[in-house]
């Protein structure tokens, strides 16, 4: 980085370069051509900065005068506030000769002196210190110099001739200035400067043959001319009355003056009508005050006045240069306070103006430049909380308006502005910004004034305004991007999101934030990042918002995109908290600006949604096909239904489906989606039993009791008749019963029920090992069980297989064997209507039973088969109607018979095993044994039993038992119908006495 201030060999600097020949009679007179000709002389070389300055703020002058005419007249000013009234002002003396001199002390009360100050001064400068700018380390005289064909040049010597370089004033017009000013010091002896209208005396000094040619002459009268018109009629010290005469005057005068020259240099007529108009406008003073004389102090002439003899502080051959003896030329253009009106608070503000504004305009390239400005500003700070002038209030406004509003153009979008190779500037900057909006809101507005201060914090608030509004414009420029990426990367298989690609780069945005530039805002902001953070979560909220807002199922793109966000969310949050730490609520204003994405609770409700559709398509498949079923047992190898294939095939390609998805939360929505698939399997196992019958639909209707006719034997000529009579006969029970499911097709439905609950262990263990495989998955999910997930479609194809089971069992038994069950056994002759008949067509149903059903579940159906025979049997002898009658003598027989049916069951030991036989023939053993007994034995046990159970109440007559369903030797209503059965007497007696029992229905 250039130094402000360049180290120069021999105490040369680059404005040593220039020549200021006086030998030469051809470069004098083109340089007293004309002030603004003259400084051709002394432009910049080629390498010098072009200046691009900022608009003052001190306001526009009248456009008829010129940089370089303010230029003039501001050097004018400077000479005559340091003139002295010797006679010899252009003598050198060197300071190192009279250091220890008396006179030495005086050397600042002595503006000639001062001008002729020598420039081989070594000591440092003050001001530079001051400000933190870099000066060089030592600065050496030498006498040595550039050469050109015409011949030695020289270097300026003194202040007074660094002056006129700076500015930019030929040697010519220096040199008539200064006898200018002796004439005036002659004839107004004693007479301070600040009590002199310049322009007017310098008027009536020259005329034009001082001059090298009349257009010369006639630029330098109008400059004068206009000069007076700027400080005593346009911008004057005191507001002028619009009545004014003198004023008017004085435009005439000038206005005459643009067209025809006034003669100058004499004191004719015209000049003492223009001296007597100035003077009186001059010296207009508010009432009671001493004389005093305003030509030049009013605002904004006298800044800006003031604002181009501060600029002459940089050297002219290298405009990001302050020179070195810097302390000496402020010590000198201070002494134009009087003239200019002007005191140490308007100085800090307009130098603070002068170093900032020549930051910029020479391309912001001297970072000391800025720094320096920053550093003034601090002293404009102070000013401002004493100084309440309005004038002063007015410029102050303006200007750190104009430094703010540079600074923020740039702090409201730091991202653009700087990176790795500027960011040193960024502290600068932000403290001007930050301190020009501190005054302005503190020291000027009477808002602030009007409320409490301690309510508003304007560092915290600027910095705050600045980190948001940079990111949001940041987080567009990263949208921008991201869009481009995506339309680049479009032909490319499986190009990201744009909100996925847009989340990776916000954050690296908020890296590149938390490293680079929270560390420099956090000096006015103790919370930079955690505001930063929260700024780029709430802009990739809103996008996220609008995007989840328009899907409406999950898709590979909505994952990546909400697995990002989630990734992103968490990353921001960790920088909010890593900030906030030292924070006295621990970061919970910046985290309450963060209202959560909730990434994971939009998959999971996607998922879930994915899942519902899922479930529901499943349902929809499974009432559509379930009435389509003809549950035909050839249909497969299984014996089971098509449709049961089907639907476990899709269950099995659902749960792949879901293990694929892309999504963090396998686990955790996994019972969602087996819950919605067990209910499935479940709804499919309670339609394929539903309108199957169960047990007690086949169990036929008792008949009311009856009493036999003692010594009635019952005479059938043909079995036919007989069956076809009892199915007329009201007097038997009626048989009850579904007849439109055949066996072989409720054996498939049994086998189908089957095999879905053996597939549920499958997929069970299918589940454990898609969760092993799924990154999500912990080993806490496996301890608790979640493999173990199907839990209600089990208990239901177990209770449906029973009741499908029983069903059948009753179904052949009592619906399909009722002809010759109900319909013949026991009915008329006994030795012509035993057990044979249904033994043998019992045998060809089970042997449809054996083919059909699955070999798991064909022991239970036997099982159950036999249940059903056995209470079919026991049905016959106890509640077969008043077509059956039994004597003492036939249960032999019928035990014969009974053995037969359970020899059926054990088929040589090839049949159900003997446990299971005994098990369900325990009401045989213990019933049967009851029709061998004697009729008076059974009514006394029967009178005995009913005795116990009633107890007093059935000693006056005996109650009716109720029945129970229930076969049991100890069972009161038993007994009672083996009576009712028995043909003989006594037990008929017993009846028609003790419950007046009919003999038929």
């Amino acid at each position: 980085m250039a130094s402000l201030f360049r180290d120069r060999a021999l105490g040369l600097s680059k404005r040593d370069s220039f020549s200021f020949s006086s030998s030469s009679s051809t470069a004098a007179a083109a340089a007293a051509a004309s002030p603004s000709s003259a400084t051709s002389r002394f432009m910049p070389a080629a390498n010098s900065t072009a200046l691009s300055p900022l608009p003052s703020p001190f306001g526009d002058l009248t456009s008829t005068l010129s940089d370089s005419d303010i230029r003039s007249s501001a050097y004018e000013i400077f000479l005559s506030a340091n003139r002295s009234s010797a006679s010899k002002p252009l003598t050198y003396i060197p300071s190192s000769n009279n250091s220890n001199s008396p006179s030495n002390s005086t050397t600042h009360g002595n503006s000639t002196a001062n001008l002729q100050r020598s420039l081989t001064s070594a000591a440092a400068s003050k001001m530079k210190k001051a400000l933190g700018m870099r000066s060089s380390s030592s600065k050496k005289s030498s006498d040595s110099h550039n050469s050109t064909p015409g011949g030695k040049l020289k270097k300026p010597v003194t202040i007074g001739e660094l002056m006129r370089v700076q500015m930019r004033v030929s040697e010519a017009a220096d040199s008539r200035i200064r006898r200018g000013l002796l004439r005036i010091s002659a004839g107004q002896v004693g007479r301070r400067t600040e009590l002199t209208v310049l322009p007017l005396e310098l008027l009536q000094q020259f005329k034009a043959s001082d001059f090298t040619d009349q257009q010369e002459y006639e630029a330098w009268q109008k400059r004068n001319l206009r000069m007076l018109e700027a400080g005593l009629l346009l911008h004057p010290h005191t507001p002028l009355e619009k009545a004014n005469t003198a004023a008017q005057r004085l435009r005439q005068i000038i206005h005459a003056a643009l067209d025809r020259p006034i003669e100058t240099g004499r004191n004719n007529e015209s000049m003492q009508v223009l001296r007597t108009t100035v003077i009186a406008l001059a010296s207009r003073t508010v009432d009671g005050a001493p004389f005093e004389c305003h030509w030049a102090d009013g605002f904004p002439l006298n800044l800006r006045l003031y604002e181009t003899l501060l600029e002459a502080c940089f050297d002219v051959n290298d405009e990001t240069a302050i020179v070195e003896e810097v302390d000496e030329i402020m010590e000198l253009v201070k002494k134009t306070w009087g003239v200019l009106g002007l005191n140490q608070t308007l100085h800090n503000l307009c130098f603070t103006w002068v170093l900032f504004n020549r930051y910029v305009a020479t391309g912001q390239v001297e970072n000391d430049l800025l720094r320096a400005a920053d550093s003034q500003l601090a002293e404009v700070a102070k000013d401002a909380k004493v100084t309440k002038d309005s004038i002063y209030s007015t410029v102050l406004s303006s200007t750190l308006t104009a430094m703010m509003g540079w600074a923020e153009k740039r702090l409201l979008a730091y991202h653009e502005t700087f990176d790795s190779g500027n960011i040193d500037l960024m502290e600068s900057i932000v403290s001007v910004g930050v301190l020009a909006a501190k005054i302005l809101v503190e020291d000027i507005s009477n808002e602030y004034r009007r409320r409490r201060k301690n309510e508003v914090d304007v560092a915290l608030s600027r910095i705050d305004t600045y980190i948001r509004s940079s990111l949001r414009t940041a987080f567009a420029q990263r949208m921008e991007k991201a869009d481009s990426s995506r339309r680049a990367s479009r032909n490319q298989p499986n190009p990201l999101p744009v909100l996925a690609i847009l989340a990776k780069d916000v954050g690296e945005l908020a890296i590149k934030e938390k490293d680079t530039f929270s560390p420099i805002l956090k000096i006015w902001h103790p919370f930079a990042a955690g505001v930063a953070v929260a700024t780029l979560h709430a802009c990739y909220g809103n996008e996220l918002k609008q995007y989840i807002s328009g899907i409406a199922e999950l898709t590979p793109d909505a994952v990546q995109i909400l697995r990002a966000a989630d990734k992103l969310e968490k990353d921001l949050v960790q920088i909010a908290v890593e900030d906030s730490v030292d924070s006295d609520d621990g970061g919970k204003a910046i985290i309450r600006e963060m209202p959560p994405y909730e990434a994971e609770g939009v998959i999971a409700n996607m998922v879930k949604l994915w899942i519902k559709t899922r479930i529901d398509r499943l349902k929809e498949w499974v009432d559509r096909n379930l009435q389509q079923e003809v549950w035909n047992p050839r249909a497969n190898q299984e014996g089971c239904a098509p449709s049961a294939v089907e639907v476990l095939r899709i269950v099995d390609e659902t749960l792949d489906a879901f293990f694929l998805l892309p999504i963090p939360m396998h686990p955790a929505l996994l019972p969602d989606l087996v819950t919605g698939l067990d209910k499935c399997l479940q709804y499919y196992a309670t339609k394929a039993k539903s309108g199957c019958g169960s047990r007690t639909i086949y169990i036929p209707t008792m008949p009311a009791l009856t009493r036999c006719t003692t010594g009635t034997k019952f005479h059938w000529k043909k079995k036919e008749k007989a069956v076809a009579s009892q199915k007329r006969n009201p007097q038997v029970a009626t048989v009850n019963g579904d007849s439109s499911n055949t066996v072989p097709q409720l054996c498939v439905r049994i086998n189908t029920l089957h095999k879905i609950r053996m597939e549920l262990e499958v997929l069970e263990k299918r589940i454990i090992t898609l969760l092993r495989n799924c990154e999500s998955a912990h080993v806490e999910d496996f301890s608790n069980g979640l493999g173990k997930t199907f839990e209600i479609t089990p208990a239901t194809c177990i209770e449906a297989v029973q009741q499908l089971s029983e069903g059948v069992a009753y179904k052949i038994v009592f619906q399909d064997l009722s002809h010759v069950l109900w319909d013949y056994l026991y009915i008329g002759e006994l030795s012509s209507s035993r057990i044979e008949p249904f033994l043998q067509e019992l045998e060809k149903n089970l042997t449809i039973v054996a083919d059909t059903v699955h070999e798991r579940v064909r022991t239970r159906l036997i099982a159950d088969v036999m249940r059903a025979s056995f209470d079919g049997f026991f049905l016959v002898l106890l509640a077969g109607g008043p077509t059956r009658a039994f004597s003492k003598q036939d249960s032999s027989m019928i035990e014969d018979d009974f053995k037969s049916l359970k020899d059926l069951f054990w088929a040589n030991g090839d049949g159900l095993p003997d446990d299971v036989i005994d098990k369900f023939s325990t009401t045989a053993r213990e019933v049967l044994p009851l029709l061998r007994m004697e009729s008076e034995a059974l009514i006394e046990r029967f009178r005995r039993l009913t005795l116990e159970t009633y107890g007093s109440s059935a000693k006056s007559r005996l109650p009716l038992p109720p029945t129970s369903g229930q076969w049991d030797p100890n069972e009161p209503n038993t007994l009672l119908r083996v009576l009712c059965y028995r043909n003989d007497e006594a037990a008929t007696k017993f009846l028609k006495k003790t419950y007046n029992l009919p003999k038929k229905l």
